[in-house]
């Protein structure tokens, strides 16, 4: 069980200070983000779930702002869904417990910095797999799993990614979050109320550059927007 792996021990101890840290600072966590799930990510990395990082409201990003990149050593953007909690999901949830707490899923965007190993556990976790920032769509109250849901990516308006079915990549919706409370739960954490686990690119990270407005569309759940300078 990955919770068992000492490189995924170290990393999520590494992770939670530097969270902490930002928590004592007067940042306000709003949920967490997964990274690596993807089939090949999973086998490459001997991994059984995807990596967990946090999310706090100091990474939020409005839908359509503009973000400044310059500076990053590889900035890309990942279209993704998620899944906003109703109630708490402890370890060892059902998966129909699980379905039960998801209040409904929302498009999003995020933005990272890949500034580091992409085959080291420990660095990516202690890295908070990336994350810079991060838009929300509005909430479709009622799903709780990705069925109906496709997206796409355009850039300066030309389609540059497209996802049939998100699922592919990130693995099924409703599973990803138990399996994320788990892994959670043996860290001394937990997925609670009002968070939101955002569940993996749909597709391989986009590259993006300064100049460039990307649009990431995610079929009823709506379209999100970024100008990147």
């Amino acid at each position: 069980m990955i919770a068992a792996d000492e490189r995924v021990a170290a990393g999520m101890r590494e992770m939670l200070a530097a969270r902490d840290a930002r928590l004592r600072a007067g940042e306000r966590q709003i949920g967490w983000k997964l990274g690596f799930g993807a089939p090949g990510a999973l086998e490459a990395l001997s991994i059984d779930r995807p990596l967990v990082g946090f999310l706090t409201e100091g990474g939020l990003v409005d839908d359509g702002a503009t973000v400044p990149v310059g500076a990053w050593t590889g900035p890309v953007l990942e279209p993704e869904i998620g899944a906003h909690l109703a109630r708490d999901v402890a370890p060892g949830a059902s998966w129909a417990d699980v379905r039960d707490a998801i209040a409904g899923l929302s498009a999003v965007i995020e933005l990272a910095d890949v500034d580091g190993p992409r085959d080291d556990v420990r660095a990516i976790l202690a890295s908070n797999i990336f994350h810079r920032h991060v838009i929300l769509g509005p909430v479709q109250a009622g799903r709780a799993t990705a069925a109906g849901i496709d997206g796409r990516v355009l850039r300066d308006g030309e389609e540059i990614a497209v996802a049939p079915d998100p699922s592919a990549l990130t693995g099924e919706l409703v599973e990803i979050v138990r399996l994320t409370a788990e892994l959670l739960g043996a860290h001394g954490e937990g997925l609670s109320a009002g968070e939101v686990v955002i569940t993996g690119s749909i597709v391989p990270g986009q590259p993006i550059a300064p100049g460039q407005r990307l649009e990431v569309e995610l079929g009823p759940l709506g379209a999100l927007s970024v100008g990147v300078a």
